[in-house]
């Protein structure tokens, strides 16, 4: 398949996805799978709205009837609509309970004011304090300090 195919599919992927309110966050095809395999990632356009199955559903019909209107394709497809995943930002109380014992990275301000990051395990958060493990060692941030917290990979 050509990259020009692949490009004219993810843009059909991509302007369905806008007019309905969401953008495209990954685009994969698995042109080794019979029938081939379309698999796109969205995120709502306000990006305080979790995507929902019935989003992910809706999305899919519009799609899948912009591809097939388009002709590009000449074969059989499957496609795949999902959520990017997990959010990396963590601000839900549910959020800090689920990625218990996570590496995140938090982005703070000191006592001078100044913005601050650190990084280490997720402990807790409480009504007034944020708590990471640092190689075994707890930091407290003042929650009213904290400007951000982000899930991270184990090696930051």
């Amino acid at each position: 398949m050509s990259n020009q195919t692949v490009t004219e599919l993810r843009e059909i992927a991509s302007k369905s996805a806008i007019i309905n309110g969401f953008h495209v966050t990954d685009f994969k095809m698995f042109t080794h799978l019979n029938p081939l395999s379309i698999q796109v990632s969205i995120r709502h356009q306000e990006s305080d709205k979790k995507i929902t199955i019935e989003d992910c559903a809706i999305l899919s019909e519009y799609i899948d009837e912009a591809i097939q209107n388009s002709f590009v394709l000449n074969q059989d497809f499957t496609l795949e609509i999902s959520s990017q995943g997990v959010d990396e930002i963590l601000t839900e109380n549910s959020d800090f309970q689920i990625f218990k014992g996570f590496p995140i990275e938090v982005t703070y301000q000191d006592l001078k004011k100044n913005e601050q990051q650190t990084n280490g395990l997720l402990l807790k958060r409480s009504d007034n304090d944020l708590q990471i493990n640092q190689k075994g060692k707890i930091q407290r941030i003042p929650v009213e300090d904290v400007i951000q917290v982000r899930l991270t990979t184990p090696s930051g």
